[in-house]
């Protein structure tokens, strides 16, 4: 089981490799199966590959500055109910700044297979990423 100061790691690095345009150390972070929501745009990304792509590919200069995370460790005996994690992340665009809130669940292998971000107002996807995602 994964524990709460793992996940913690494993969501700093996240960030920061997501800040750093670290592509193999931000794929690092993820299981193979993850599973990406965005309520919002009733969007979802499976696998690490399209997730990764998803990133790389996201228009505009952004950038990321963790806020706080907090996590909380998985039940034990209970191998169903893993490790999670919220964390809250200043995002910039070009001059446009907000926060997002992003939850994580971790497995055994302190890898992230489940995030769902939440953004400050609901907004269409932009064009270019219907590749990658599915609409929900």
């Amino acid at each position: 089981m994964t524990s709460t100061t793992d996940l913690r790691k494993t969501v700093e690095s996240f960030w920061t490799a997501a800040e750093g345009r670290d592509w193999a150390a931000f794929a690092g972070t993820l299981a193979a199966d993850v599973v990406y929501e965005l309520p919002q745009t009733r969007e979802r990304i499976r696998g690490r590959e399209r997730y990764v792509e998803f990133n790389r590919e996201y228009p505009g200069d952004w950038h990321a500055r963790i806020e706080r995370i907090v996590t909380e460790p998985g039940l034990p005996g209970r191998p169903r109910v893993p490790g999670q994690a919220v964390s809250r992340v200043h995002v910039t665009v070009g001059l446009e700044e907000m926060y997002a809130i992003s939850f994580f669940t971790g497995d055994e292998e302190g890898r992230i297979t489940g995030i769902t971000d939440f953004w400050p107002e609901p907004y269409e996807p932009p064009a270019g990423r219907e590749h990658l995602v599915e609409r929900y």
